[in-house]
């Protein structure tokens, strides 16, 4: 034997068995897993979609396949749709362009769609006989394609967006794979947590469409005077007064005397705690003149983003800090906080601040603080305003409580397949 062939099977000698820490019983004594190349369990799909008339798809990180109409707000393909990738259900597409998620690009099978057309700047695959798509599927959905190609880039996107890799360098990617039993086992195991977590997933969303739906027909619409549903007790309460914001509106832009804990205004969340990331992108050299003091029931409101929805109230009970760029405002006691929460946040605010922000950009536009305080809305009495809120408030917690159960469901997946697979660094190895 050769000293390089010694060398090698050396090396073999020292990697540490490709086995998960989590099998089934029937293949807990199996032998174990191997690394295979994308290139030999698949077949490129190289076959073009001519004349054939097909959606334009793309790939958004997290989401898979979406009509390139939905995304971009129109049919992006042009002359280029002839040479765009027939794809099918049933092949993956790879595209190599970044995100947050998936670094180094992400990888999704199709499923459902029939047959679509696919830019040719993606590298699209078909697994051959004997490899499970719902395996790779999942392979593909803890990046482990990725943790190796980020060897191989040596540079950030090109001005398209994409990554420069090759082809060749995609499908030299190896992924450890058991037998085909174990792989169809595996695939079938994590696609029941799937439909668990479609079924929840569906459960929020009709929620949400209710919600939605309660609050069209508790507030006038446009032109009226009075709610469409009404509690029984406001049946004959009569008409809602029209009020300028300004009428109950206190602006209070106070510096913290000591410190409090940062929160930051989101547009699901609204007032809540800082995340690590938002943090570092914060720093200050002056951190009392940084932030703006926030008390129990008081509005903090981002003029840069209120076309989508960046205002809220600070529910907690103890004093919090924001960034000195929000205008922080208290409603009087003639109005419910809560009541005008549900209405700022509402649908319906969105064409106002549409109307009234300036700026070309989309991204830029603003909502000056003193045209929002310009803005009328029409209010029932006190006792009215506290029973729609805390009638939605009963909604919200309701979605809180399921939407806990989604995110628990995708935690209990992503343990699992760290059970499944193999450890990241035995892989890598």
């Amino acid at each position: 034997m050769s000293s390089e062939k010694k060398t090698t099977a050396a090396m073999e000698a020292v990697k540490p068995a490709l086995v998960p820490k989590l099998r089934f019983p029937e293949f807990r004594g199996a032998a174990a897993w191997k690394p295979i190349t994308i290139k030999e369990v698949s077949t490129p799909v190289t076959e073009r979609v001519g004349e054939k008339k097909l959606t334009p798809i793309s790939i958004s990180a997290g989401i898979g396949f979406v009509p390139q109409a939905e995304k971009f707000g129109r049919d992006i393909s042009g002359n280029q749709y002839q040479l765009y990738t027939l794809v099918r259900d049933g092949d993956f597409v790879f595209n190599k362009g970044n995100s947050l998620k998936f670094p180094q690009g992400c990888v999704y099978l199709l499923q459902g769609w029939g047959q679509v057309a696919a830019p040719n700047v993606f590298i699209c695959f078909r697994l051959k006989d004997g490899y499970s798509n719902g395996f790779f599927q999942n392979c593909f959905e803890q990046n482990q394609h990725g943790r190796q190609l980020k060897r191989h880039i040596t540079s950030g996107a090109r001005s398209n967006g994409l990554l420069n890799i090759s082809k060749e360098t995609f499908f030299a990617v190896e992924i450890s794979t058991p037998v085909p039993a174990e792989q169809q086992m595996i695939a079938e195991c994590l696609s029941s947590v799937d439909e668990l977590m479609g079924a929840q997933a569906r459960k929020v969303d009709a929620l949400k469409t209710h919600k939605k739906g309660l609050m069209q027909q508790l507030f006038p619409r446009e032109g009226e005077t009075q709610p469409r549903l009404r509690f029984p007790e406001f049946q004959n309460a009569g008409e809602w007064e029209m009020r300028e914001l300004c009428q109950f509106i206190t602006e209070r832009n106070v510096y913290p005397k000591k410190k409090v804990p940062l929160f930051s205004l989101t547009i699901e969340d609204g007032v809540t705690p800082k995340t690590e990331r938002y943090e570092r992108s914060f720093l200050v050299n002056d951190e009392a003149e940084a932030y703006k003091l926030v008390l129990p029931n008081d509005f903090a409101f981002n003029p840069m983003n209120l076309r989508f929805g960046a205002i809220g109230r600070h529910g907690g009970t103890e004093a919090v800090a924001v960034s000195k760029y929000y205008n922080i405002f208290s409603c009087d006691k003639t109005v419910d906080s809560m009541f005008c929460e549900t209405y700022f946040r509402s649908e319906r605010m969105v064409a106002f601040y549409d109307d009234r922000a300036i700026g070309s950009l989309i991204e830029k536009r603003r909502v000056q603080f003193a045209a929002f305080l310009k803005f009328n809305i029409r209010f029932p009495g006190l006792l009215e305003q506290q029973r729609i809120a805390s009638c939605l408030s009963s909604l919200d917690a309701v979605i809180t409580a399921e939407t806990q159960k989604l995110k628990a469901l995708k935690t209990h997946k992503r343990g699992l397949m760290q059970q499944l697979f193999p450890a990241p660094e035995a892989v890598e190895a």
